[in-house]
């Protein structure tokens, strides 16, 4: 996807060196590689070799602008990095603290941003927090050489990408995240975006056809009718929203983009009210008549007339959602890491979610990228200890931390057989996000409570561990895959032509429009002031309209209220927005072409 990369001429002679110098060492990766732990996989040994109850105690805040959790980390997460490094994670959420913007002014006016900062992009936030002095250079006093060497060996194009765009070609002062090397899709077994349905009542209802997304609607009614009740006796919904993630627009209406090709934010552009193609050089607008966004806001109003909307989706939070959709009240769910509900239990009686695709349908995918994507990892300034900080990032970029942060220590959801990682039976169990017991030796708590809560990742799950020779998601493990299918897979493959996944039955059907990964050699350009203040003030008009018309009581106040969100925004500088961001997608599209 990203072999060719395009440079601006003053960065070319730069980067072409120091990528040079870096990816030697990433060649060198073989199956056959020391662990993560020793000298000779790129710890070095004043970092992993160190013992953490020799260590004092540090409790660092980590300040997240994508967690959905504030607190101290628990359960067996917060074993694993206090048995490892002698931290405690105090987790603070930008999601729940008052808002990302209200609680990064809050943060920055005082002068910290906390030892561990997550930023959900590299655009203004960051660029504005390096230039308050408010982030850390990794490579001051060696920092990087002595307590990065996994970084430099498995992320070295991700390192010099953010030296480049944002350090002045010499400072380090973050990473971004799912770095990846790698052709084609980049998603595993199932896609970001998938349109996942229970697939037992969809066989019930007689399997009917689906040609576009406002036909999932007289289906899922049909559902409905068949499962009017949750396990619990609670009434079942197609549609259970929440507006904890709502950006610049109504998350769980951008959804639909989603599985139709396009998403916020590429490139220069880390978003606005643009949406734009992965694989095609189109770019909508978000009030656009017949754009995606304004006809997924038609198909929640039809689909809430029609009583398939949860009531509670407009003060619910996402957990909410989360906790619904383990009890068996949802119907429907975009996004298939969402689905609790399919536990093993449910699967063995053919019960549970799974891909039923529309016609139309060309979901989005992220693609590999040897540079990482735009959400970042960076050390607060004022950080006590920032090697041990950068320690702890070092390791969850390294083998060992990849497989730790999100399969918890070997031996309890997983284990090694012939140097092969192979599920155990808790881990059957417990994966990937069920509320399993977990035993007081890794910590306690259930699976899901102890799950990391920071809420980023780091190396790309779908690439290759290079010292198992597998890739690090455990669905693609040849352990996995050699499993007999349970009850529901039976039914689900023989119903999808004998495909053994949902990433499957998309390619072999041209279902899927991969992004085309860029890289510019310059930083993501920042939005005036100006237009940065009517950009929040339209933000909000669209995100209070949008919801209102979704429970409009009939098509009329629909049409009135539509009517309004749209000369209210234009009122505020829509348009003056757009065109801004839209010139920003046109130079991605330039990028793309060398």
């Amino acid at each position: 996807m990203k072999k060719k990369k395009a440079l601006t001429a003053s960065v070319a002679v730069l980067l072409a060196a120091s990528l040079a110098a870096c990816s030697g060492g990433n060649n060198n990766a073989s199956p056959s590689a020391a662990p993560s732990g020793s000298a000779s996989s790129g710890a070095s040994a004043s970092a992993s070799g160190s013992s953490a109850p020799q260590r004092d105690a540090y409790k660092i805040d980590v300040f997240s602008m994508l967690s959905n959790f504030s607190g101290e980390q628990q359960g067996w997460f917060a074993k694993v990095v206090k048995d490892k490094f002698n931290l405690d994670l105090n987790i603070i959420s930008s999601n729940l603290e008052g808002g990302g913007d209200v609680k990064f002014s809050a943060m920055m006016s005082a002068g910290n941003l906390g030892d561990l900062v997550v930023f959900g992009d590299d655009g203004q936030k960051y660029q504005d927090a390096i230039k308050a002095g408010m982030l850390l250079d990794w490579t001051q006093d060696g920092l990087l050489d002595k307590y990065g060497q996994n970084l430099t060996k498995y992320a070295p194009k991700a390192i010099e990408k953010n030296k480049v765009n944002f350090g002045g070609g010499s400072k380090v002062y973050g990473i971004g995240f799912e770095v990846g090397e790698g052709e084609g899709p980049s998603e595993g077994k199932d896609m970001t975006y998938n349109p996942n349905l229970r697939f037992d009542l969809y066989q019930k209802a007689g399997s009917p056809k689906i040609t576009k997304m406002e036909d999932y609607l007289p289906v899922l009614k049909k559902m409905q009718e068949l499962e009017p009740k949750s396990d619990s006796g609670k009434p079942t919904y197609a549609f259970s929203m929440w507006q904890d993630w709502d950006g610049n627009m109504m998350m769980n209406t951008k959804a639909w983009a989603g599985l139709n090709g396009f998403d916020e934010g590429d490139g220069f552009n880390p978003g606005g009210f643009t949406l734009i193609s992965a694989d095609k050089n189109e770019v909508q607008g978000v009030l656009d008549e017949n754009g995606f966004y304004m006809r997924g806001l038609k198909l929640y109003f039809d689909a809430n007339q029609m009583g398939l909307v949860d009531p509670d989706s407009m003060t619910q939070k996402f957990d909410d959602v989360v906790n619904k959709m383990t009890d068996g009240q949802l119907l429907f769910t975009w996004f298939p890491w969402l689905n609790t509900y399919n536990t093993p239990e449910r699967l063995a009686e053919g019960k549970g979610f799974a891909l039923v695709p529309f016609e139309e349908e060309r979901t989005f995918s992220y693609g590999y990228n040897p540079y990482g994507g735009n959400r970042i990892w960076a050390i607060g300034a004022k950080a006590k200890h920032p090697e041990r900080v950068l320690e702890f990032i070092d390791w969850l970029y390294s083998p060992e931390g990849t497989m730790v942060a999100n399969y918890g220590p070997e031996g309890m959801a997983w284990k090694l057989e012939g140097g092969k990682p192979v599920l155990t039976d808790f881990g059957k169990q417990a994966l990937p996000s069920n509320p399993t017991a977990v035993p007081d030796e890794f910590g306690g708590g259930t699976w899901k409570d102890g799950q990391n809560q920071i809420n980023n990742s780091t190396l790309k799950l779908t690439s290759i561990n290079p010292e198992t020779g597998e890739p690090y998601d455990y669905t693609l493990w040849t352990s996995t895959l050699a499993q007999a299918p349970n009850k529901l897979e039976e039914s689900w493959r023989a119903a999808m032509g004998g495909a053994t996944s949902a990433k499957e039955y998309l390619l072999k059907n041209d279902m899927i429009a991969v992004n085309k990964q860029i890289f510019t050699g310059t930083a993501p350009e920042v939005i005036s002031d100006e237009l940065s203040q009517k950009q929040g003030q339209v933000a909000q008009v669209i995100k209070q309209y949008s919801w209102k018309m979704v429970f409009a009581k009939n098509e009329a106040e629909f049409d009135k209220l539509k009517k309004e969100m749209i000369s209210k925004a234009k009122g505020l500088g829509y348009d003056d927005v757009y065109n801004w961001n839209k010139s920003q997608n046109e130079k991605v599209f330039e990028y793309r072409a060398k």
